[in-house]
Formats: C-alpha cells, structure tokens, sequence
C-alpha cells in the first residue's frame, strides 16, 4: 500500500501529524498505523493538558472536548517527609491555571476520530516491525507481521504483514520507541548531543468518594519516599466526578540496585496525606511507561533521508512543567507543515529539511532552552543542590544562563550491590498497596503466548556475571510489571525467567539493563496493555 505520508505511532505527535496533514493538503493520502489493539490502548500519562498546540491545532475544540476533561483548579507543591507534608512556593512552571486535567488515552481516541473524519486511514493493531530503506532512504515501514510461532517458525495462521511505502515518514512512536531507537543507530543521529535521560512513571487510577473529590485539583511533591540522591515526585490528579489519577517518578539514574520504582509508589501512598485522600477508594486501572527527560541537549538529529523524529520519539517532554503532550503535538504539526511543503514541490529531496528549522524558530524550542538546566543540576548534585540549581535557573537567569549542564547515560549510574544500602519493602496490604502481578492484571495485558519473545539477551552469558553476581538481578526490581525473575539462587544456580507475557510496554528495561544487554523490539500487534478509558 502506498501514501503520501506514512506516520507510525497513534499518540499525540501522530494524530496532530495527520490532522495538520490534512489540513494544509486536503488531497494527500495519510495512513497511520498504531501498535495498541486500538488507539489509545498503549497511551499513558498522568495527564494536565496544557492546550496551546491544540488551540492551535483546532481552535473550537472546546465546543466538544475529550471525555473526562476536567479545567484545572488548585495547584499544590509539596515536600513530604515520613509523616509530614508541607506546601512549597508552587514554581511558575508548575502553574495550571488555564490547563486541563485529562485521560490522555481518550484525547488520542478524540484526535483519532477528528483525523478519521478528515478522511486520514487509522490501522490499529499494526504494529511496525521494521524499517523499508532502500539506496540510504525510508521508503515506509513494515506492519502486521502475525502468526511466526515461538521458534521463529511461520504458524499456521502466519500472515507476512504488509509493505506500507509513502514519500515520508513521520516517527511518533513515544519514548524509546524501537524503530526510532534502530534508526537513530543507522543514521547516525545522536552525532555531536548528550545523551538521553529517562524516568519511570508509575500510574494508577482510583475512585474515591466524592466527598474527598475536587474537581481539577492538581497535586504534586517531592521528597520522602525517595532519598535526595535520586531524582522524582508524585503526582494526583482528580478529573471527572470521583476518578484521581496517581503516579510516581523516578529518574532511572538512580544510584542504588536494591531500589524499586514500583515499591517506592506503593509506599507513597502510606503518607499520610495521600492516604487520607485514597483511603476507602477503589484501584481501577494500573499502567507504567518510561520517560524521556534530557531536554533540548538529548534531542537527536530530526531528520534523515525519507523520515523524521517527532514527539517523546525525539524527547521534547519539558520536565519542570511535569509535560509534554503540548510539544509533542506541535513538533508534530511542524512536521506535517514541512511534508505538505515538501509534497507540493515536484522537486523536493527526501530529506524534511525544513523541520528542524521550524522547530527552532518555534515556542517549542524557546520554551525547552529555557528549562534546559534544570534537570541535570538534579543529576549533578542532588535533590538540595538540584533545588537552589533550579532556582537559581528560574528567578535570577530566567533560563538564559550562559552554559548547558550535560546529561548522562543512565545505565552508568547504578552501583554494585555490595555498594548499594539494602531497602526493605513491607508487604503490599491488598487494599492500599499492591503487588505486581495484581497489578499487572488491571492493565489488561495480553501477548499472543506463541510468538518469539520481544524481550531478548544480546548476551545470555553476560547476565550472571554481571546482573547477577554483581547487581543482584536490578532487572527483578526496576520492572514495573514482574518480566523478570532471579530463580535458583538458593541451589546456586541463578539464572534469568522472562514472563514476557506480563510487559505492559514501559521500555524501562532497555534503558536501565547495566550493560544494555536487554534488547526490547515490537511484539505481534495488538499485544501489551489496554488502558481503559481515564488511563
């Protein structure tokens, strides 16, 4: 099948793609094809929405908004310690007013309808296994390879997929997605900038009665659990007449191979602030996802021959405004204003090279620059020097300072485990806290069990010697979604489990693994989680 433009990835940069797309070339022929059983089905945030790419993207969507959107209210900054929790001066960034609290799975749903109606071809389900480069340029991808058993052999309901070529094609897959992550290796993208940060988020979705419910509130903190040598915060987010949004962020250069990002939320929701909130609700849904956080110095290279980086593809989150759904979808419009440019040129190149420039001169660009110290001052001296950086940064340079802190690599960061102080968890009550695998359950995970693993050692032999002799299996900790299991310790015979079945599709694994020898690649499409609608 053929297009003019190709865009793989139904979130945010994706649909705002296609709609902007459609706008400028009525005439163009949009296909966009979308890994999640349906759209919106692997789309998680927390989410406050800021709306100015949307205004933008389509001014009278207030006339009939998003299910769930709820205007943003009160702001609250806390610290927390162990029993207490006091209110902080809320940072300009951290302002809401103006914002929306939102379900960022039923915004895409939203948006997708808004595309379709535009007459833009939407193919959930596909999930995009592999680039089509031909004589150096992406000609399209690949998608909806099917029925390949466990051993790599063609099953008896196998069907070969199908070849989607178009003139551009537009990368939205989300943070670290594995086209992206391929294609920035073979074009040699990340030449010349920093490497990319990340965070995992941790996300839940409760009732609670409406007496405890107001509507729009936003609440953020830093602090307890987390020690101030590792970056993070929560968040609660009420929307609707009774729903709040739960997260916890942890930055994945966290130092310490005993820590858990999944324990850290559920002892979260012990304070007793959050408790008060929480208590006598109900847990409906569960979801996790990693985070591009290294700003403007992480952005790669955006363009190459026949394709562009767009969205947490190419990590335009701002980390101090706790968004990126806004840049996101401008840095898709962007994208779709270039091609329809490019389209309308009989003699345009198969190079975007407008993008990037329309980036630069963009509210996208200002706006990252603007905020570019602050995260890695948290990197450089912790949670009190990363504060006074950060204040410094906003009040007296105004995010003009005259140099750019760098980031690293957030698998160097981990220490051996005999370097690491040991964290003791309690045990999860069923009511308050959880465990995985109940977890998992609520995310409505489900992968074909016959299909080759998407979840792979480079190395098998590296993983004892190293993951475990030396970091005690961290892969068993960071997961949010119990993939992976140390067994047969006790006989001294350790070895690795991976429950691929169980991944909800965090990415968390290929970013942490100490000598990134975990390889995460597209499973069969419609795998992974689907959140429900509020998610």
């Amino acid at each position: 099948m053929e297009f003019d433009v190709l865009v793989v990835g139904a979130g945010p940069a994706g649909l705002a793609a296609a709609i902007r797309l459609k706008q400028l070339s009525p005439e163009a022929a949009v296909c966009i094809v979308e890994k999640g059983s349906e759209v919106g089905a692997h789309i998680l945030s927390g989410a406050v929405l800021e709306p100015r790419a949307l205004d933008e993207l389509l001014p009278d969507w207030r006339d009939d908004p998003p299910a769930l959107a709820t205007p943003a209210g009160e702001d609250s900054f806390m610290f927390l310690t162990a029993t207490k929790a006091y209110k902080l001066p809320t940072p300009p960034q951290m302002n809401n007013h103006g914002n929306y609290v939102v379900s960022l799975g039923n915004v895409c749903r939203w948006l997708a309808a808004k595309a379709e109606a535009l007459g833009v071809e939407i193919y959930p389900g596909f999930a995009a296994s592999e680039a089509i480069i031909e004589d150096g340029v992406v000609k399209g991808v690949v998608a909806g390879v099917m029925g390949i058993t466990r051993e790599g052999e063609e099953g008896p309901n196998y069907q070969p997929g199908m070849e989607l070529r178009a003139r551009y094609t537009l990368f939205g897959e989300g943070c670290r997605g594995s086209l992206a992550k391929t294609l920035q290796e073979q074009f040699n993208l990340r030449e010349g900038v920093q490497p990319q940060t990340y965070a995992l988020g941790v996300k839940e979705l409760w009732e609670i009665p409406k007496e405890r419910h107001t509507p729009g509130k936003v609440w953020h903190s830093v602090g307890w659990p987390l020690s101030t040598d590792t970056y993070g915060g929560s968040w609660l987010y009420m929307l609707g007449e009774n729903l709040v949004s739960v997260g916890f962020v942890v930055g994945l250069d966290y130092p310490n191979t005993w820590l858990s990002p999944f324990d850290e939320m559920q002892r979260f929701k012990t304070h007793p602030e959050v408790r008060r909130i929480l208590e006598g609700g109900k847990r409906i849904a569960y979801g996790a996802r990693a985070l591009s956080e290294g700003g403007l110095q992480s952005v790669p290279k955006l363009v190459f021959p026949g394709g562009v980086l767009m969205g947490d593809s190419a990590g335009f989150l701002n980390v101090p405004k706790i968004k990126g759904t806004h840049t996101a979808m401008k840095s898709g419009m962007l994208a779709a204003e270039a091609a329809a440019a490019a389209l309308a040129d009989e003699a345009a190149g198969p190079v975007l090279e407008s993008y990037p420039e329309r980036l630069r001169g963009s509210w996208v660009w200002e706006e990252l620059s603007g905020v570019r110290n602050i995260r890695p001052g948290f990197a450089k001296w912790g949670f009190w020097g990363g504060m006074l950086n950060a204040a410094l940064d906003t009040y007296v340079f105004r995010g003009k300072a005259p140099w750019t802190l760098p980031n690293h690599a957030d698998h160097t960061a981990t220490r051996p485990a005999d370097q690491s102080p040991r964290i003791e968890y309690p045990k999860p009550d069923g009511k308050l806290t959880f465990d995985r695998l109940s977890s998992v359950f609520l995310s409505n995970t489900n992968h074909e069990e016959d299909q080759p693993a998407h979840l792979k050692l480079k190395d098998p032999s590296r993983w004892r010697p190293v993951n475990w002799e030396t970091y005690r299996a961290p892969e068993a900790r960071y997961c949010p979604a119990a993939v992976y299991e140390a067994v047969g310790a006790d006989e001294g015979e350790p070895r690795l489990v991976i429950n691929a079945q169980n991944c909800v599709h965090c990415k968390t694994c290929d970013i942490k693994d100490p000598t990134q020898n975990i390889d995460w690649c597209t499973p069969e499409g419609g795998g992974g989680p689907n959140y429900i609608g509020g998610m």
